[in-house]
């Protein structure tokens, strides 16, 4: 049975995107202080239904969909590439879908807590009838986006329908999400020793987990040594760079549940609505880059001799955004030399001191 708390949330749905029929639904529940699983969850049985399926045989599906647009963001930087996904491996309880230059995620499958099938309403004129758009939509326990692919084939291929009709009205429970607690830095005596025997930059996560630590902590307890600030400006300096000398960038771009990685050249930056954009022909990415905190260059050995990165954080400590070297690494010395020549600039400028 549908409650009052329901018909109140539809009801400013459909006011908000009949005013502006492109407002992302992220917005709306913003708006509506809400989870943006809340606002979609509130729809079911109308335009949303619940995919009783687990992680992986949701992940199983991906490549069955035809040609979609794939979107994963973070707090501050939403990445959209167009393309069919890849065969899917991995195990229990991670996904992969690896094509390099194609879409290329890794799906952590104990953050998915809700799956769903959507169709909203295409614009259309008033001789036309209604054309939806039809989305795969990933959600973790706070309602927080994980993954959303976005149908592009006309008709839809079969495994689309073949979801539908599994489609069901069960309610997801959301629990409300926690904003992380500042403490001290911790101390960790053996963590440059441990960083610097890496011979994998995959090894780095293990070693987090053994210090019990933050990525933006051990970036801190490793400042001089294999980490350096960057203003937070550099972003972008970086990215123009980039741009200028065609150096192919692998762009990370997390949410709590997946990792969305486009590889290659990148298109000039671009400002629109305070937002910095690379507009491309297979992918799109948006970035706050103003409510960024803090911006990281990050050096990790390995068994080519090191790998170079350039990290973004926003105020709470979550990671924003990854930029790497096209692998392998070794054949693109020139990142390493656009990070150097970076930090001398800014020198020359005053702008930060070395």
């Amino acid at each position: 049975m549908i409650t009052s708390q329901q018909i109140a949330i539809i009801e400013a749905f459909d006011a908000a995107r009949a005013a502006q029929p492109r407002l992302p639904a992220i917005e709306i529940a913003e708006r509506l202080s809400i989870s943006e699983g809340e606002l979609q969850a509130a729809r079911l049985g109308r335009d949303v239904w619940t995919l009783p399926l687990s992680p992986s045989d949701i992940a199983a599906y991906l490549p069955q969909l035809g040609r979609v647009k794939a979107l994963t963001r973070s707090r501050l930087a939403v990445l959209e590439q167009t393309g069919d996904y890849p065969e899917l491996s991995g195990g229990e309880h991670t996904g992969l879908l690896l094509d390099p230059g194609g879409l290329d995620l890794r799906l952590l499958y104990t953050n998915w807590h809700w799956a769903c099938l959507i169709r909203d309403p295409m614009l259309a004129t008033s001789t036309q009838e209604t054309q939806w758009r039809w989305s795969l939509q990933i959600f973790n326990q706070h309602g927080c986006a994980v993954h959303k692919c976005f149908a592009l084939e006309n008709p839809l291929p079969r495994p689309w329908g073949a979801l539908a009709a599994l489609g069901t009205r069960d309610t997801p429970a959301f629990t409300q999400s926690m904003p992380r607690l500042k403490r001290p830095l911790p101390e960790a005596p053996t963590l440059a020793s441990e960083w610097g025997a890496m011979r994998d930059v995959h090894q780095f996560f293990a070693l987090l987990q053994r210090h019990h630590l933050e990525r933006i902590e051990a970036n801190q307890l490793m400042e001089g040594r294999y980490t350096q600030t960057l203003p937070v400006n550099a972003l972008e300096t970086v990215l123009q760079h980039a741009s200028l000398r065609a150096l192919p960038l692998m762009l990370f771009v997390a949410s709590p549940g997946c990792v969305q990685i486009r590889t290659g050249k990148l298109p000039t930056p671009q400002r629109a609505r305070g937002w910095l954009n690379l507009f491309g022909e297979q992918f799109t990415l948006h970035l706050d880059d103003t409510a960024i905190d803090q911006v990281w260059q990050v050096s990790k050995p390995n068994r080519d001799g090191g790998v170079t990165s350039i990290e973004a954080f926003d105020a709470e400590g979550s990671l924003v955004l990854q930029l790497y070297a096209e692998p392998p690494w070794r054949r693109y010395p020139r990142w390493v030399t656009c990070a150097s020549s970076l930090l001398k600039a800014y020198c020359r400028l005053n702008l930060t001191r070395c």
